[in-house]
């Protein structure tokens, strides 16, 4: 038997909520108690002392050598909200693999609560803007939030999927996004409407999982689950080709660190052309 496109969405939508309440609740709501919430399982997951500071104090974060806020720095976990920091479940640190720059419009797909989003509005300055996009209520409620109490004014999260992003063409200069597009079950979708929303001249700078070419689906499949960020990742033989189709140039996938056998949480980056070739 197997799963269909709008049950995997549904599942995933359900997991990303689970970990959204488990972090806006500090671990008291039951239903949020889910194992493997997201990509990673520190805070998410909903444990007894998850989020000790909702009773007050400090708030400790739990970091995972493969997913979550490890993969921020001192300086960079410093200058956003606990709460953005307890619902990080990607796989690197995309804001720093974009080398972002003052005044540009950077869109981040699948901004869960936040964190990129705040990163990169700190990096654009005043004169730049920052758009999250997010097919989950709960975490669109936990991201505004976290930039109310960040007093971050240039963003703005946006419900939509990541296949049909709710921006006009050209509308930003840089994608990004952190261990989601694996969680797609249109990738080539996903792509082709990064390329749209870019302005000719744009990049992407994204961090997800990748799996090693010679691992065939079922392969990928047997080492973690759809919604735990490796049985949809793709290979990264087809992110490149799928890359190319939609019209990017100057494409590269780097391995960074393994999330599971022969899967690794990589960076991709990539150019819309100044003058994108006419279809």
């Amino acid at each position: 038997m197997t799963t269909s496109d709008t049950e995997l969405r549904e599942q995933v939508r359900q997991r990303y909520a689970a970990a959204a309440r488990a972090v806006a609740t500090g671990g008291t709501d039951s239903d949020a108690r889910v194992p493997e919430a997201g990509c990673g399982t520190s805070a998410a997951a909903g444990g007894p002392d998850c989020c000790p500071g909702s009773r007050g104090g400090p708030v400790p974060v739990e970091l995972d050598e493969s997913f979550g806020a490890a993969h921020y720095n001192t300086s960079e976990r410093s200058e956003v909200p606990a709460q953005a920091l307890l619902a990080s479940l990607g796989c690197g640190n995309p804001v720093a693999v974009a080398d972002l720059h003052l005044g540009e419009r950077v869109l981040d797909l699948g901004s869960g609560g936040g964190i990129d989003v705040l990163l990169s509005a700190r990096r654009v300055g005043p004169s730049g803007f920052a758009y999250g996009v997010d097919m989950t209520d709960e975490m669109l409620q936990l991201a505004r939030a976290n930039a109310a109490k960040a007093g971050t004014s240039n963003v703005e999260f946006v419900k939509g999927t990541i296949e049909a992003i709710p921006l006009p063409d050209a509308a930003v200069d840089v994608v990004i996004s952190n261990c989601v597009i694996n969680l797609s079950v249109n990738k080539a979708s996903v792509l082709a409407e990064m390329f749209r929303v870019l302005a000719p001249g744009g990049r992407i700078g994204i961090s997800d999982v990748v799996a090693e070419d010679h691992l065939t689906e079922a392969e990928r499949a047997e080492r973690g689950s759809y919604v735990g960020c490796i049985a949809g990742a793709l290979s990264r033989r087809e992110y490149l080709d799928g890359l190319a189709a939609a019209g990017f140039a100057g494409a590269s996938v780097s391995f960074t660190h393994e999330a599971a056998p022969g899967m690794h949480a990589a960076i991709i980056r990539a150019a819309k052309p100044e003058h994108p070739a006419r279809a």
